[in-house]
C-alpha cells in the first residue's frame, strides 16, 4: 500500500507546522557551519524562534552528503545515493512538514525480499497487534527455512523483553556477539539480519555496535505499527531542501552557498564567529554542523583545549556507501524496491520510467569498503551479477547508461564503544570545561540514533533547542500497548 502526505502521518499529527509569522528577527545572530540536514534543521528552528541564522556552506547546494547533482554525461539531476526515511523518523518527517515537502514522499508498508526464481517475498503488517504485526507475512516467507524463522523469533523475543535498558548493556560489543548468543545460524544472519543492519547502520553485523543494531529492530519494527513504513522521495533530494532557502530568508536569516569556513573564531572565553575565505562572519553563537574531521580542521589549539567535547574528534572512523544508477531499455523491476539478501548489492530502487521507456534503477551498497578501489566498469559488472541472480529473466540484461557515485566518508562508523565519544549539543550537558556559545550538530553527535538522516535532523533540532533554552526535538512514536506490556519500554 502506498499513500502520500498527510493521510500517512502518524496518529496525532495535524500537518500544521506551528511556525510564527514572518518578520525581522529579534534574537541573536547565529553562524551555522554546514548546510547539510543538521544545519538546515537548526536554521529552520532558529528562525522560527526569532533568531537570525547565517548558514555557511562550502558547496553551492544544500544537503551535504544527502543531496543531488547534475550528471555531466546525461545532464540529468540524480541523487548521490538513495536515502530512505521510516515512520519512526519523527524529526525528519517534522522537518519535511515544516518545509512543505512531505507530500513528495511515497510511503510503503511492504518490504520486498528477492527470492529468485520465485516472486519476491513480501513482509507487510497484518491484523495482529504490534509487535506481532509482521508475524503472518514473516511465516509465509519462502526465503527463510523453518529453522531460520524459529531462530529469528527467538532473537526478536529477546529484543522485546530486554527493552532499552537491556540494549544499553551491549553498546561495547558487536551485534554479531548478540546473534551468536542467540544461536543464529549463518544462513539466518546472511539472509535476514545482515541486509537490515548494514542498510540501517552502514556497517556489517560483525562490526556494528550491538546497541545501535538492536535499536533498529526495537524502534523500527517492534515498537509501533507505523515505525517500519518506508518513505522514498519522488523528487531529487535537492528539491526537498530548496524551500528552506526561502523560509529562512523570509524570517531574516541567510544561506551563503559557495562560502568556505576556515576557522571558528575564539577569544579565549567565547566563540565570536566564523572566519571564511571572504572574511569573518561575526555571531553571538556558532553551531558547528559538520563531520568531526571537518570540525577538527576549524579549531585552534586554544579552542580545542577549552571544550572537552572536542577532545576525541580524531577517534571517529567512517564507512562508505556506493550508489549505482542504471537505466534499462525496458522495465525490469515491477516493485518499488527490492532487498537482495545474501548479495553484496543490498537494495534496488525503481526510480521511474522516462519518456523513452527506460527504467531508472538505483542500486545501493552500504558498508562498501571493498568496492571503493574498483573502477566503474568493475562495479557495474558486479551489480549486474547481483541483479541477474535475483531477478528472474534478467540473465541477458544490459543497462543503456550507468553512473556510479562513491561516498567514501558517507557516515561515521558506529563501532562498539563509540557512543561514549559522541558529544552533546552544548557543554552544559557534558562534564568538564566547555565554551558556552558553541553548539555541535551532526549525525555523529549524541543523538541516541545511528548515522542516519533522522539522527542529523535530531542533532540540528537539539542544538537549536540548547541555544534557545527549550526542547526542540520531536517525540518518538508512542510505543504500542502490547509491546510496552511485554517489556519494550524506553
Amino acid at each position: 500500500m502506498s499513500l502520500v502526505g498527510e493521510a500517512m502521518l502518524p496518529e496525532g499529527r495535524s500537518g500544521s507546522t506551528g511556525s510564527p509569522p514572518t518578520g525581522a528577527p529579534s534574537g541573536r545572530t547565529v553562524a551555522i557551519v554546514g548546510g547539510g540536514l543538521a544545519g538546515i534543521a537548526a536554521a529552520v528552528r532558529l528562525v522560527e524562534a526569532g533568531h537570525r541564522p547565517i548558514v555557511i556552506e562550502t558547496r553551492r547546494k544544500l544537503g551535504g552528503r544527502a543531496t543531488s547533482f547534475v550528471d555531466p554525461r546525461t545532464d540529468e539531476l540524480i541523487d548521490n545515493c538513495q536515502h530512505v526515511l521510516m515512520g519512526c523518523c519523527t524529526n525528519l518527517v517534522d522537518l519535511y512538514e515544516r518545509l512543505g515537502v512531505l507530500g513528495e514522499i511515497r510511503w510503503d508498508r511492504t518490504i520486498n525480499w528477492a527470492n529468485a526464481p520465485s516472486a519476491p517475498d513480501r513482509m507487510t503488517p497484518g491484523w495482529l497487534p504490534c509487535p506481532g504485526h509482521f508475524s503472518g507475512s514473516f511465516l509465509r516467507m519462502r526465503l527463510l527455512s523453518l529453522a531460520d524463522k524459529i531462530a529469528v523469533a527467538r532473537a526478536m523475543w529477546r529484543l522485546i523483553r530486554m527493552g532499552r535498558a537491556g540494549r544499553l548493556a551491549w553498546r561495547d560489543r558487536s551485534f554479531r556477539a548478540f546473534l551468536d548468543q542467540m544461536r543464529q545460524p549463518a544462513s539466518t544472519i546472511e539472509r535476514f539480519w545482515e541486509p537490515v543492519v548494514i542498510s540501517a547502520c552502514n556497517l556489517s553485523v560483525e562490526r556494528v555496535c550491538a546497541e545501535a543494531a538492536m535499536q533498529v529492530f526495537q524502534e523500527g519494527f517492534l515498537g509501533s505499527r507505523w515505525a517500519s513504513a518506508m518513505g522514498v522521495a519522488q523528487v531529487p533530494l535537492i528539491d526537498l531542501y530548496d524551500p528552506a532557502t526561502a523560509l529562512i530568508a523570509a524570517r531574516g536569516g541567510e544561506i551563503r552557498l559557495g562560502l568556505s569556513a576556515k576557522a571558528i573564531a575564539f577569544d579565549g572565553t567565547r566563540v565570536t564567529g566564523v572566519v571564511t575565505d571572504e572574511g569573518t562572519v561575526e555571531a553571538a553563537a556558532v553551531i558547528a554542523a559538520v563531520p568531526p574531521d571537518r570540525l577538527d580542521r576549524l579549531l585552534s589549539v586554544a579552542l580545542r583545549r577549552a571544550d572537552r567535547r572536542l577532545e576525541a574528534l580524531d577517534r571517529f572512523e567512517f564507512s562508505p556507501i556506493l550508489g549505482v544508477h542504471l537505466r534499462f531499455s525496458g522495465t525490469i523491476l515491477d516493485v518499488p524496491h527490492l532487498v537482495l539478501p545474501g548479495r553484496a548489492t543490498q537494495w534496488l530502487f525503481a526510480k521511474g520510467v522516462d519518456e523513452q521507456g527506460r527504467q531508472h534503477i538505483h542500486a545501493v551498497i552500504s558498508g562498501a569498503d571493498a568496492w571503493m578501489e574498483l573502477d566503474e566498469a568493475a562495479i557495474v559488472e558486479r551489480v549486474l551479477a547481483d541483479i541477474r541472480a535475483c531477478l528472474p529473466g534478467a540473465e541477458n540484461l544490459r543497462p543503456v547508461t550507468w553512473r556510479t557515485v562513491k561516498e567514501k566518508r558517507a557516515t561515521f562508523a558506529l563501532l562498539p564503544g563509540i557512543d561514549a565519544l559522541r558529544p552533546p549539543p552544548a557543554p552544559c550537558f557534558a562534564p568538564g570545561p566547555g565554551v558556552a556559545n558553541l553548539f555541535l550538530a551532526g549525525d555523529w553527535c549524541a543523538t541516541g540514533w545511528p548515522a542516519t538522516m533522522e539522527g542529523a535532523v535530531r542533532s540540528g533540532y537539539a542544538a537549536a533547542g540548547a541555544l534557545c533554552g527549550s526542547e526542540a526535538t520531536v517525540p518518538d512514536l508512542p510505543m504500542a500497548p502490547l509491546a510496552r506490556l511485554l517489556g519494550l519500554r524506553r
